[in-house]
């Protein structure tokens, strides 16, 4: 599932290249997650301003109102002055005065939504109960640990929820929380304010790093550009069970959480 660093790859690899053109059309395939929310042809000659994102979904700010786009669990943009005909698992297009932006979902758990405004009960239902972006200032260690004490979950699961901390998904998760020294299954009211702020800082190191790499590319991910993602290759522990730890050679090891696999290394996450 592209996670909070591969939307943010994505949204560079085709934000400042898209902003400013006029949609000239727009397709649909299959159905997605939820329905686009507007006649297509109601997108036609606007222009868009801008693309932000909120934890994993892309903000595309156009004359009239915004389109909120979420890659699901297999999705992936391209932006192209011209692309090859769609293929089967190609389910939203927008072609535009410089370029064609078109998402290819073979799951279809993606979704492409119109709201006229981010104060729109349809965008406040998707993007209200978000946590703080990890990257940003919000992000502040003390309230960090106070939003822990009041979670009796595991802390995998707690950083998973995304109402804390926004974002950090199940490959992140599991490498912030080793180079904290947490194992996944510590109880979040149970960190300490030193323990907490370790594992802020790792928050933002892991994540700042798989940035830096374009993100992991597990199976199908590529950046708008298509570019592979390179994180993968650096983890400390995501998907090395059984494999020698990189810093006490003990062998990691695998657990499921939540119906997720979690990685850890028993002796430098020993509490």
């Amino acid at each position: 599932m592209p996670e909070l660093p591969e939307v943010e790859v994505t949204r560079r690899s085709f934000a400042d290249r898209i902003a400013g053109s006029t949609v000239r059309g727009v397709a649909l395939g299959k159905p997605l997650r939820w329905p686009l929310g507007v006649e297509p042809d109601a997108l036609v000659g606007q222009q868009v301003r801008a693309v932000g994102r909120r934890g994993k979904y892309l903000l595309m700010e156009l004359d009239a109102g915004w389109l909120l786009l979420h890659l699901g669990m297999s999705g992936s943009l391209q932006f192209a002055p011209e692309l090859p005909p769609p293929g089967p698992h190609d389910h939203f297009e927008l072609d535009t005065s410089q370029g064609r932006l078109r998402l290819h979902d073979p799951r279809r758990f993606g979704a492409v939504v119109h709201v006229p405004s981010l104060e729109h009960p349809r965008a406040t239902q998707l993007l209200g109960g978000l946590g703080v972006e990890p990257l940003e200032a919000g992000f502040d260690p003390v309230r960090f640990h106070q939003a822990l004490r009041q979670r009796r979950a595991p802390i995998k699961q707690v950083l998973l929820a995304g109402d804390i901390v926004v974002g950090v998904g199940n490959i992140y998760a599991s490498e912030a929380l080793f180079r904290a020294g947490i194992r996944p299954t510590t109880r979040a009211d149970r960190i300490s304010g030193p323990r907490a702020a370790r594992l802020h800082g790792a928050i933002v190191e892991v994540l700042q790093r798989a940035l830096a790499l374009g993100g992991s590319t597990l199976r199908d991910f590529v950046s708008a550009e298509g570019q592979s993602g390179y994180f993968q290759l650096d983890a400390m522990v995501y998907d090395r069970a059984g494999q020698p730890c990189r810093q006490c050679a003990t062998a990691i090891r695998s657990i499921r959480q939540g119906q997720r696999s979690t990685y850890f290394c028993p002796l430098c996450q020993a509490r």
